[in-house]
């Protein structure tokens, strides 16, 4: 699908698989765009097809140009602060980052700089652009790897949707203490908050569904660990974390949940980042290299 930008305009060439489909049919069965939002620009007359004042409900031919207001300059939302940023992928829609360790994906006070977020508002202001940051799922502190942004409302709305049906896929990669056994498995426990402990979390039957796919890619013997690969149907803070210190294989680094000290950190990796664009449909793999000085994973692995 042919999408472009052209000053604050969104401009989209109607594709074959679209043909007989209204504006209509486009914004609220295609997209699922916010519904406010929709009623703000139909009753600002501010969509047109080639050109013309659209009718919302006659079928569009392939080819046909739609277009309307999309790219307004919004303040960022969090302070604009310099840290070098590794960028995985970005258009005028969306934004990946590579996240290191020791950061927080987004302030969580008034004025807090430091952060990814802030790192990626800066980004876009030495590119000129302003446009809120909005993270559209986050990784804990001491986490590494592939954390997605949207740059503008629409997208933010239809990747917050996607992220809700599971349709954007996130591939972990840690290190476990000891040799776990299956090759692979899912844990579905739910996780809740831990009432003696402000910032840990639990499995516990009153918590919510938390459902981590799991495959062994390696055993190492010699050093007591098996690394593994995760995928998540959720995203419950801590999530892989707690699954795994439930099994009695904690994240190696992990002291919050058990792990041992062999590293600063837990050995979790957010790896790779699979999902189709919000609005052109097309496949977006990102993979997250890795930041850690020395390095955790190749260390071990290699």
């Amino acid at each position: 699908m042919i999408i472009s930008k052209k000053g604050t305009l969104f401009e989209m060439q109607v594709p074959k698989e679209y043909e007989g489909k209204s504006a209509d049919d486009i914004f609220r069965t295609i997209w699922r765009a916010p519904k406010k939002w929709i009623h703000s620009i139909r009753m600002a007359d501010e969509v047109k097809i080639n050109n013309q004042k659209a009718n919302w409900n006659a079928p569009l031919k392939e080819g046909d140009f739609l277009h309307f207001p999309l790219f307004y300059e919004e303040d960022y939302g969090v302070i604009p602060h310099f840290h070098p940023i590794e960028i995985l992928y970005e258009d005028e829609h969306l934004l990946v980052a590579n996240k290191p360790t020791g950061m927080d994906t987004h302030p969580n006070e008034e004025g807090q700089t430091g952060t990814l977020a802030n790192a990626v508002a800066y980004h876009l202001q030495m590119n000129g652009e302003l446009s809120k940051v909005k993270h559209i799922h986050r990784l804990d502190r001491d986490t590494t790897g592939a954390v997605l942004f949207a740059k503008n409302q629409l997208s933010g709305a239809i990747l917050d949707r996607m992220l809700s049906e599971r349709k954007i896929k996130r591939t972990y990669w840690a290190l476990a203490d000891g040799l776990i056994g299956p090759k692979k498995g899912t844990i579905n426990k739910p996780i809740g908050r831990d009432r003696h402990h402000a910032v840990k979390r639990r499995v516990s039957p009153s918590g919510q569904e938390a459902v981590t796919h799991f495959r062994v890619l390696k055993k190492i013997p010699s050093a007591r660990l098996s690394f593994i690969e995760c995928t998540l149907d959720t995203g419950r803070t801590h999530q892989i974390r707690v699954h795994f210190s439930d099994m009695g294989y904690p994240l190696a680094g992990d002291k919050l949940y058990g792990g041992s000290s062999r590293f600063k950190r837990q050995a979790l990796h957010a790896r790779f980042l699979e999902f189709s664009h919000p609005l052109s449909g097309e496949f977006i793999h990102c993979e997250a290299s890795f930041l850690d000085n020395p390095p955790i994973f190749e260390n071990v692995i290699d």
